[in-house]
């Protein structure tokens, strides 16, 4: 199996390098990612500027790899249309610092390029470490990683798709479990900061916070509440069929 890795945290995150050793051990894998953190760029690719790819050099345990100075999608389209002599049989984007759950998925670099890689008719996965901080464990999600793409791939048989997964920071041995998902709620209470640079320029700075919400058990944040791991299938094609069905209807 020839698998393509990609991710929005950079080609030096230890995330990357974590998964891509670990995906080793099902096939020859490729690492196309972006020179530096390229975090909340949604499905942003690169028209107005040229796109320097570099091959690295002793990249981490030998493993095939180049930088993009793009997003993450440019890296995703620009290993299958140019880097790579063949479409691989596998995209996988992480392990994400952090993780992207809810309506997040819309901003997130991470699931944006195992998108691209699914708008390019390959089986695609995202997979995101369900924690922050300088204590994050990625011992479970690294570990798992194999047997996620096993499940996935037997689930998928011929067809193509996109899977959505994020894993409790936690060991092997804590985690309870996998759950197939849906989409919770993710919310916040937003707050830009106004500053003033050196120069008396205003400026924003985005903070704020989560906001509690209820989520089902049966959601991806219900799952990562219990610490189970959340797979959650999603497409690209957002038309609301139902409601598309009821304006045909509409005499």
């Amino acid at each position: 199996m020839n698998i393509l890795i990609s991710n929005d945290d950079g080609i030096n995150a230890i995330g990357i390098k974590l998964l891509a050793e670990e995906l080793t051990k099902l096939g020859h894998v490729t690492v196309v990612a972006p020179d530096r953190e390229r975090s909340a760029t949604g499905h942003a690719i690169t028209i107005h500027n040229p796109l320097r790819v570099e091959k690295i050099e002793n990249y981490y345990k030998q493993i095939n790899a180049w930088s993009v100075n793009g997003t993450p999608g440019d890296c995703v389209k620009i290993a299958v249309e140019s880097i790579l002599n063949q479409k691989p049989d596998l995209v996988v984007s992480g392990i994400n610092n952090g993780p992207n759950l809810g309506s997040d998925v819309l901003y997130s670099g991470t699931v944006s390029a195992a998108m691209e890689g699914s708008i390019q008719g390959i089986p695609s996965i995202a997979i995101s470490l369900a924690d922050f901080g300088d204590k994050m464990n990625y011992e479970g999600a690294a570990k798992y990683s194999c047997k996620l793409v096993n499940i996935i791939m037997k689930k998928l048989k011929n067809n193509k798709g996109l899977f959505n997964v994020n894993v409790p920071s936690a060991s092997m041995e804590d985690i309870k479990g996998i759950k197939f998902t849906h989409l919770g709620i993710r919310k916040y209470e937003d707050n830009y900061v106004k500053r003033q640079d050196p120069m008396g320029r205003n400026y924003y700075w985005l903070s704020g916070r989560l906001v509690k919400t209820e989520n089902k058990e049966e959601s991806d944040i219900g799952a990562i509440e219990k610490n189970f791991i959340s797979i959650t299938p999603l497409h690209y094609d957002l038309t609301d069929y139902d409601f598309l069905k009821k304006l045909n209807n509409t005499k």
